[in-house]
């Protein structure tokens, strides 16, 4: 197995050619301390994630994990990938650890480069912003204004300011016309935090609306630590632009191309860049998911324009890959997403506005790498053994946030790439059933688990817990027998169960932060437009 140390991996990140620099960790160790342009893939979703974040196989790839106290957990995932058929894939010498021993610097929490662009972007633009207690005596007093929430419909769901609209990321350039048709209209963006209103509302200053732009301050986050409360359960979504208002959209997106250098593609020249065999072409569909399962371009991805520049990195793990960004024929939202990737850092980003001829319908269901089917059982069957009393345990893979909401009653939990060490906590079963979503990850672990432990007998409920719920079968809810860590996701400050304000307020603090140790770390440096 090849290996790179930390001085080689840092002058291979700055040489300008493709690179894939993966962290098999789960998320939540993932985001204790990681190199700033690791991308997260654990090994416990590796076959599902990697062919969609690292198309060509042939890219160089390097494998990290913490260090030493993994065990060989990087080791794991690179001999993982080279089943998988990654003909250059390296290890780390040392993980994150030896990369921090070697002085360079490392970062906590998740997407943090473009976390760390939003603090960039509001610095350098000087983005315009309100605090909670103003707004709401801005709503208090009558103020012709509209609050457009910056994130996708479900977190607008779960949680949004009083009298917002739900507007993502890439929406709001061509939407905002339909509800602030009067340049007189004040209006707020918002999100959970800080990057996604910070972004959104500069997409709207750099377009040329004549409207007083301004962003929310920490977003929700703020909204309730002002001691305001938010709603729960909404659904307005910011209409389609039509005639005078998708025209505006059009002529603000060309006015924003020009000062940005967004360079527009055609169909034959994607078809013939996405069958170079030394060159990643990534082709991501930026507009709702509505419109993307209507009808897409055949290899595309969804990725909504909001949250690519968010996360940039859950959908583009090869540094320097070449991305074309598709959208409907006006290419709005794509050329306003590919403003913002042109400035945090990308060089070959390109718009697609063209309708295909022979469009794919349909989420994309991409058939993970290397599967085999393991033995399965029915939900009744299950149910039986359950009842029957005999020393069996059902075990839930899916994450520990989902467990925590539902789950089979008595069931264990933990997570694939540490099953086999769970298994330590349940010597009394020699029937093991495993269960997960949708139950293709459980095939995966019934293989690995009778590898290791013959003495075992291992089922997979047939169409995993979703099929448990159709059925009819009674849940519950905890997170009381976990057999591992529950480090397998971030938790969001919200997602904790106590401490919640503290957790927000350590995350605001986190995130205006970054602006200056992505300085001290050197490896990257934003663009500037001025």
């Amino acid at each position: 197995m090849k290996s790179l140390t930390a001085p080689e991996l840092r002058k291979r990140l700055t040489d300008g050619q493709e690179i894939a620099l993966i962290d098999v960790r789960e998320e939540g160790a993932f985001s204790r301390e990681h190199l700033f342009l690791a991308a997260c893939i654990p090994l416990s979703h590796l076959e599902f994630r990697a062919p969609r974040m690292v198309p060509r196989r042939t890219v160089p790839v390097v494998v990290t994990d913490h260090g030493p106290s993994d065990k060989g957990l990087a080791e794991r995932g690179a001999a993982r990938l080279a089943e998988m058929g990654y003909t250059d894939v390296s290890v780390l010498v040392g993980g994150t650890a030896g990369w921090r021993a070697e002085g360079y610097e490392v970062f906590s929490g998740v997407n943090v480069p473009s976390k760390a662009f939003g603090e960039f972007v509001e610095h350098h633009y000087d983005t315009p912003r309100i605090e909670a207690a103003e707004l709401q005596r801005l709503k208090d007093s009558g103020t012709d204004l509209v609050i457009l929430d910056s994130r996708p419909m479900p977190e607008f769901n779960r949680m949004s300011i009083p009298g917002g609209v739900d507007c993502p990321g890439a929406e709001l350039v061509y939407r905002v016309n339909t509800l602030a048709p009067d340049p007189n209209t004040t209006v707020v963006v918002n999100c959970a935090g800080r990057t996604r209103s910070i972004i959104g509302s500069q997409s709207l200053i750099n377009a040329g609306i004549p409207n007083p732009v301004m962003a929310l301050k920490d977003g929700t986050m703020g909204w309730q630590l002002a001691g305001l409360t938010c709603a729960t359960g909404e659904t307005e979504h910011a209409p389609q632009p039509e005639g005078e208002a998708l025209q505006a959209a059009k002529d603000r997106a060309a006015h924003v191309a020009d000062r940005f250098g967004v360079r527009r593609t055609d169909s034959a020249t994607v078809s013939r860049w996405q069958a170079e065999p030394d060159r990643t072409t990534c082709l991501l569909d930026v507009r709702t998911v509505q419109e993307f399962e209507a009808g897409h371009w055949p290899g595309a991805y969804h990725a909504p324009g909001g949250q690519l520049v968010q996360a940039t990195d859950e959908y583009v793990a090869t540094r320097n890959a070449r991305i074309v960004l598709a959208d409907a024929e006006d290419g709005v939202r794509a050329t306003m997403t590919a403003s913002w990737l042109i400035q945090l850092g990308w060089t070959d980003v390109h718009v697609l506005a063209e309708q295909p001829t022979a469009p794919e319908v349909g989420p994309v269901d991409l058939e993970p790498a290397l599967f085999r089917p393991a033995e399965t059982l029915s939900v009744a069957e299950m149910q039986a053994v359950i009842d029957s009393g005999e020393p069996a345990a059902v075990v839930d893979l899916t994450e520990s946030l989902t467990f925590r909401k539902g789950h089979i009653p008595g069931a264990y939990w933990t997570v694939r790439s540490r099953l086999t060490e769970s298994m330590v906590a349940l010597a009394h079963a020699g029937l093991i059933l495993l269960t997960s979503p949708d139950g293709q990850l459980a095939h995966y672990a019934a293989h690995e688990l009778r590898a290791a432990r013959p003495d075992l007998v291992v089922r997979v409920l047939a169409g995993g817990t979703a099929a448990w719920v159709a059925a009819g079968q009674p849940m519950e809810s905890g997170l009381d027998r976990a057999l591992t860590d529950t480090d397998d996701v971030w938790w969001k400050p919200y997602d904790h169960q106590g401490g919640v304000r503290q957790a927000m307020e350590d995350y605001l603090t986190w995130e205006v932060g970054l602006v200056e140790q992505v300085n001290r770390d050197g490896l990257v440096e934003f663009r500037r437009f001025d």
